[in-house]
């Protein structure tokens, strides 16, 4: 049961290198790059990928692209911030062999954030099906896209380490780019604004990761998930109406 890894990818030069050695398992590895101006895919050929390029326009019509490109029956989707833990990649070559193997399986992530692991804000039960057949499944939505399986999906019990931010700065960056896609959501659904979604919603994003999460536990990476989220509910509406 051979195994394609895809990596989606777009100006990723500081971090995929550590991610394509993590998935060197895989019978295949796919990097479908989104016109990187940077080092990306020079990297990503001296590490053996087979380089498949399109233009951005979601992420789900990106990494559905990106499936249809693997010459293999299963497939591992793993981001350029992501790490392969051995115990995981051990754990994903044995799981695919199973006779009683399922079409996906859930995946848990540690997260790294400032220089410190993540255990609370809301990002301590985060998962998605980054392992399934190829011809099971697809994604949808243009941000935070959801997964679809023909069939049943497992959990996998190692975790997905998650690089997933260099810094605040960056963090901010990146969340601002998935409210952009947000706002077109909204825009697609015609949905009307008022103050609760300029006021409350930010001020509730705030308080249920800070305080219902247990962000406050993780100092002050914790404080500055928490604001950075309740900023990015904000400009998301901001976007919308300017949009």
């Amino acid at each position: 049961m051979p195994l394609t890894a895809i990596i989606p990818a777009r100006n990723e030069a500081a971090v995929i290198e550590r991610a394509l050695q993590s998935i060197r398992f895989a019978d295949e590895v796919v990097l479908i790059d989104s016109e990187s101006t940077d080092q990306t895919v020079a990297l990503a050929k001296k590490q053996g990928a087979r380089i498949v390029k399109r233009k951005f326009d979601n992420f789900s019509a990106q990494k559905n692209f990106a499936i249809r490109q693997a010459s293999h029956p299963w497939v591992l989707v793993a981001d350029a911030d992501e790490e392969v833990t051995p115990d995981l990649g051990r754990e994903i070559q044995t799981t695919r062999q199973a006779p009683d193997v399922k079409e996906g399986f859930w995946i848990y992530f540690a997260y790294r954030f400032m220089g410190r692991r993540i255990k609370y804000s809301g990002w301590q039960t985060y998962k998605k099906i980054s392992l399934f057949q190829r011809d099971k499944a697809h994604y949808t939505g243009l941000v935070h896209e959801k997964m679809h399986i023909d069939g049943s999906a497992g959990f996998l019990k190692n975790k997905m380490a998650h690089y997933s931010y260099r810094s605040s700065d960056h963090y901010t960056e990146k969340t601002g780019h998935y409210k952009w896609l947000q706002a077109k959501e909204l825009k697609e659904k015609d949905k009307p604004l008022n103050l609760f979604h300029f006021i409350i919603k930010p001020a509730f994003r705030f308080f249920h990761r800070y305080i219902i999460r247990l962000g406050f536990l993780d100092g002050i990476p914790g404080l500055t998930i928490a604001t950075v989220q309740a900023y990015g509910v904000f400009t998301r509406y901001v976007k919308y109406t300017g949009s």
